[in-house]
């Protein structure tokens, strides 16, 4: 995913604010997801989880990155994808179905986790923090789809 995402800030970087901005925001979600997966990970010999801040932290800035595509971003693409023409629409509303399936993963996760307490018993937290991982390299490419489209199409 972390290499993914730098070809996006290669390829799309500083072609536009919203781009950019939003691509930093997932860089920041990427290396706090990959702590918390390698804390996990290791975990697995010293019976021992993330600490409850790190989680906490992690979620609160997933709920952020969730917000900022929905909330700012995704509308204002669909709004650059109407006057583009049906294609560039089409594209956008064919993506955003399966966008929001991935949120939901998301916010599964963050139901379970953001609230966590260090005497909490989380034996699926591993298996959850995967099923989040995998929603979340589905969304960057769904979103790198939305991207490509806003770059070849509209700047």
């Amino acid at each position: 995913m972390l290499s993914r995402l730098e070809k996006a800030q290669q390829k799309w970087g500083g072609s536009h604010t919203v781009i950019d901005k939003w691509l930093a925001e997932r860089q920041e979600l990427l290396v706090q997801y990959c702590n918390m997966a390698g804390n996990s990970h290791n975990a697995k010999h010293d019976k021992a989880l993330p600490e409850p801040a790190t989680i906490q932290q992690f979620c609160q800035l997933l709920m952020d990155y969730l917000s900022a595509g929905h909330f700012e971003i995704y509308d204002d693409i669909v709004k650059q994808c109407e006057s583009r023409g049906p294609e560039s629409l089409e594209l956008a509303q064919s993506l955003y179905p399966q966008i929001s399936a991935t949120t939901d993963v998301a916010l599964d996760f963050n139901d379970s986790y953001a609230e966590v307490k260090g005497d909490d018993l989380m034996e699926n937290f591993d298996n959850d923090l995967s099923a989040l991982g995998e929603a979340l390299s589905t969304r960057f490419e769904l979103e790198d789809e939305l991207i490509h489209n806003l770059y070849t199409n509209h700047t």
